[in-house]
């Protein structure tokens, strides 16, 4: 009996190590880190289903599976975000909120894990890049990084800053417990952070693909999910791309057509949960 809680104490350690190295978990979540792993990197009984999706139905193991939340916090969906002090129009982003909550319902009743990434600074800016980078020059000074805002709810909110409401998700996308946010601060969702160990520790291959914005972080996480040899699937209408919205040829069509020709597969939600559904 001695020997098993000195093995369990050693298990609480190495899961209070491992969520310590992504960052936190997602605000909302009640994650304990006394907690043994096994609570936190649930088991979930394979099963198998069937997407269709383009350019062919791809088969999926839920017990390896991952769905992957991109941005998809106030700064870029909500009033008052830095998108919309920007001038920049949210209709669309706010627009795939539904579907997006409708595939996080589905996943979570059938034990799916739910991985929520956040772009997100620390306070002193000191992980946005050298003075002279394109992280400082683009966003940065054109955007207002670190700039010092009031939310809507009345506190003190800083663009893209950690721990604020600027990186809070949407409230109808909500993590729920059990569910895990990683902060990342470039495009791409495996730069620089815990997320291809991460699953690698759930034994994920395949990867669900939602959020915002399409041609921008959506695009650079699955492009570095499929060198990984990932599987990654978009749900078209869990995403979103202000740029180029409502013009002939959007940016956001332009990633559904790279996606299906070379970097994976194109689906929807409803096609997503329609295969969750089966038996």
């Amino acid at each position: 009996m001695k020997k098993k809680t000195q093995e369990l104490s050693r298990r609480q350690m190495l899961a209070a190590m491992a969520i310590s190295s992504l960052g936190g978990v997602a605000k909302g979540s009640v994650f304990n880190p006394a907690k043994t792993p096994s609570d936190f990197f649930h088991p979930i009984k394979s099963r198998t289903v069937t997407i269709n999706a383009k350019p062919e139905p791809i088969a999926i193991d839920v017990s390896k599976t991952a769905v992957i939340v991109v941005d998809m916090q106030n700064d870029f969906g909500s009033k008052g975000g830095m998108f919309d002090l920007a001038g920049i129009d949210i209709s669309i982003i706010q627009k795939v909120v539904g579907p997006t909550a409708k595939a996080l319902s589905a996943a979570r009743k059938s034990g799916v894990r739910i991985i929520y990434l956040k772009m997100g600074f620390h306070p002193d800016l000191s992980d946005l890049g050298a003075l002279d980078s394109v992280s400082r020059i683009r966003g940065g000074k054109k955007m207002g990084f670190g700039k010092v805002v009031q939310a809507p709810d009345g506190t003190e909110g800083r663009i893209l800053v950690r721990d604020t409401w600027n990186t809070d998700i949407v409230p109808a996308l909500k993590p729920h417990t059990g569910d895990i946010a990683i902060y990342k601060t470039r495009y791409s969702g495996f730069y620089r952070t815990e997320l291809d160990s991460l699953l690698k520790k759930l034994q994920c291959r395949h990867l669900i693909i939602t959020g915002c914005t399409t041609s921008i972080c959506v695009d650079s996480t699955i492009r570095d999910a499929m060198f990984r040899d990932y599987q990654p699937i978009l749900l078209a209408d869990c995403t979103a791309e202000p740029v180029g919205y409502g013009l002939s040829r959007s940016n956001h069509e332009a990633t559904l057509l790279t996606v299906q020709v070379n970097f994976g597969w194109v689906s929807s939600s409803g096609e997503f949960i329609k295969a969750l559904g089966d038996t």
